[in-house]
């Protein structure tokens, strides 16, 4: 328990530039707070004392604004950023080294008694305000946009944004992501919503500048062949000591 605890605090500075030291993360950190009394309050739900796991569960969302029911199943190496208005079902089973920023819910859509709440496999990012609902898998490494409403499965590796969400074109998605992290921005965050003019702004604007890599590495490969022609045509000339013809004429 110590080493995930290790492990809550370290990612910290992975993840969150802000970050300075382990003392100002230890202290200010609500998502570390709620992991912490999370991880109190399982290990007294996993011994079968449900109203004192819940009784914790219950102090660490008044103290920090997330609410974790103590029967969630958290990995190691997770970060909650920010972390206001994060609610967690019991059955929801979160894997390691995924990153929930505020306002998310894993939440369910049944009464119905057993697993009703999604399980996020190993390095799931989950953007601020989605809500992920039911039992559905959300794949290794997959990315939740904002706002993103999730009620079917999401393979490894994919990005689903919308309401309800839709994967996104994979080469597409690839080349926005690449062309964001040229200019310093991350994409990941960033729904795909057609009623939404300022996310469909920015994703207009990361086609354009891929467009316009792909345009620039055209025209410098086409100069390169020119200037390979050149040099080979002047090396012919010196070969064969061929002096270009001149003429002059006076009237």
């Amino acid at each position: 328990m110590f080493n995930h605890i290790k492990e809550d605090i370290s990612i910290v500075f992975e993840r969150d530039p802000a970050a300075r030291t382990r003392w100002e993360i230890l202290t200010t950190y609500p998502g570390v707070h709620a992991l912490l009394i999370h991880r109190f309050s399982h290990c007294l739900w996993r011994k079968n004392w449900f109203w004192l796991g819940r009784f914790f569960s219950h102090l660490g969302r008044w103290l920090t604004g997330i609410e974790i029911h103590p029967g969630a199943t958290i990995g190691r190496r997770v970060f909650i950023d920010h972390g206001m208005g994060i609610v967690i079902g019991e059955t929801a089973t979160i894997g390691d080294d995924c990153t929930l920023y505020h306002g998310v819910t894993l939440g369910g859509t049944s009464w119905n008694k057993g697993k009703r709440h999604p399980t996020l496999e190993n390095g799931v990012v989950i953007g601020a305000g989605a809500k992920v609902l039911g039992p559905i898998t959300i794949g290794v490494g997959a990315k939740i946009g904002s706002n993103a409403v999730v009620v079917k499965d999401v393979p490894a590796n994919a990005t689903a944004v919308g309401i309800p969400a839709r994967i996104l074109e994979e080469e597409k998605s690839k080349q926005r992501e690449a062309t964001a992290q040229k200019i310093g921005f991350a994409a990941y965050a960033v729904g795909n919503d057609e009623n939404d003019p300022m996310i469909k702004a920015i994703h207009s604007l990361l086609d354009h500048a891929t467009k316009q890599d792909i345009a620039l590495r055209q025209l410098q490969a086409q100069l390169d062949r020119l200037n390979v022609n050149e040099e080979t045509d002047a090396e012919i000339g010196d070969a064969f000591d061929v002096q270009p013809n001149t003429q002059s004429s006076k009237e």
